[in-house]
């Protein structure tokens, strides 16, 4: 980061700017002022509203009273957009109930009209989802995400037709359970695998980064079980608090194929054999 592009940041009496982990959309950095110290975004060459719709889910959270960063200020430089976000300090340990606990809170939060979706579209540095407003979770999720997901691999190549037929039997399974479940707009987090929450100094949970909307909390839960660090204590206190429907196990199913071929698509073949294994698991 340059100079010239650090002096038209909106924060005064920058002392330091330090690179530091912020996933694989963004470029990160702790930004230290004389009286402050803040989280800065930086996504190259796209404008502003980049971010638009994860400001949208931080302010949800803060109305919800769920504990994540607070957003400062949104801008461009030099056809750069940034995000400045309130830097929460992590600790070193905290407590899977009171995290199981704070994502039931927020799955509480219903959109008020019985609608899914949000208000925003979700923009992502390798795939983007239409969020417009439904009154169908099947629409929201089969139609316009796991249909545009299959769209995608089949553009890049990395399905063919016989992925496709595998597909379509996996969809119609989908549709099928959907019907028979009740899904309730929940406020979602969208994003929430185990590098998207932390513990802050205090040992209480918080959450980040995320791509929200409202739909299916089984979605959210689905995700926490891909790549791990959600104890059995997490699931057990979110059970206690928000008690999951008869027959979730066989739903979250879908979930973590969603995120597996999310990956395929960012990633490439490694993922295959996942996205593979999870669609018998659905068709078993």
């Amino acid at each position: 980061m340059n100079q010239e592009w650090q002096d038209q940041l909106p924060l005064d009496n920058i002392q330091e700017i330090t690179p530091v982990s912020g996933g694989d959309v963004n470029e990160a950095f702790k930004v230290t002022t004389k009286d402050d110290v803040y989280f800065l975004l930086v996504q190259r060459h796209r404008d502003k509203s980049f971010y638009a719709n994860e400001i949208a889910g931080l302010e949800a959270f803060e109305e919800a009273g769920v504990t994540a960063p607070r957003v400062i200020a949104n801008g461009e430089i030099k056809d750069d957009a940034f995000l400045i976000l309130s830097y929460l300090d992590e600790g070193t340990s905290g407590s899977q109930r009171e995290l199981g606990q704070l994502v039931a809170k927020m799955h509480s939060q219903q959109q008020p009209e019985g609608k899914f979706g949000f208000e925003l579209p979700h923009e992502g540095s390798d795939i983007s989802f239409d969020n417009s407003w439904s009154d169908s979770w099947i629409e929201i999720f089969v139609e316009r995400r796991m249909d545009h997901l299959r769209d995608e691999l089949m553009r890049k190549g990395l399905w063919n037709e016989e992925d496709n037929k595998v597909y379509q039997q996996v969809r119609t399974v989908m549709v099928n359970t959907l019907e028979e479940h009740k899904s309730k707009p929940s406020l979602l987090h969208g994003d929430l695998w185990g590098g998207n929450y932390m513990f802050l100094t205090d040992g209480s949970p918080a959450l980040f980064d995320p791509a929200p909307f409202y739909g299916d909390r089984e979605f959210d839960l689905g995700i926490t079980t891909v790549f791990g660090g959600f104890t059995q204590e997490f699931y057990d206190e979110y059970e206690k608090h928000y008690p999951s429907g008869k027959g979730s196990r066989k739903r979250l199913e879908f979930y973590r194929l969603y995120l597996f071929m999310v990956h395929l698509l960012k990633f490439g073949g490694m993922y295959a054999s996942s996205v593979n294994r999870s669609m018998n698991e659905i068709l078993a």
